[in-house]
């Protein structure tokens, strides 16, 4: 992530201009971040946000059930009482359990600090300005 200060925090608007995102979108998705508590925000002249805690604790397992609303795959898991004629019957409710299953276990053996320690390498593939790269190590 981009870093504005020495101390680790940075903010939305660097990090969306950084990123070229919308700095609005990024806005709700640290907002989100933050209620969920996986990104510390610091608020006043000197603020900013920085991860909560180490990339190397951050499952991204949690951080998607935490930030996804719902991981219905058909109308059959969203309620007990589906309108559905063949939910008795249908095996498409357990192969889609199964593989939503499947999708987490995946997910739940991968850390943030496992998405980033190639940092470098996307920066380059991306074209980022290499003066504006700091890795994550470096702001421990």
């Amino acid at each position: 992530m981009y870093c504005d200060s020495n101390d680790g925090l940075s903010r939305v608007s660097s990090i969306a201009g950084f990123y070229g995102l919308s700095e609005q979108f990024l806005l709700k998705i640290v907002q989100q971040l933050t209620r969920t508590g996986f990104v510390h925000s610091v608020r006043g002249r000197n603020g900013g946000i920085r991860l909560a805690k180490p990339a190397a604790e951050i499952v991204l397992g949690d951080v998607v059930r935490a930030t996804e609303e719902n991981f219905a795959l058909a109308e059959c898991f969203e309620s007990d009482d589906p309108s559905c004629a063949l939910v008795g019957t249908c095996g498409l409710n357990k192969a889609l359990n199964e593989a939503l299953l499947a999708f987490f276990e995946v997910l739940d053996r991968y850390t943030l600090a496992d998405l980033t320690n190639n940092e470098r390498n996307l920066h380059v593939l991306l074209q980022l300005e290499a003066a504006k790269f700091e890795p994550l190590s470096a702001r421990r």
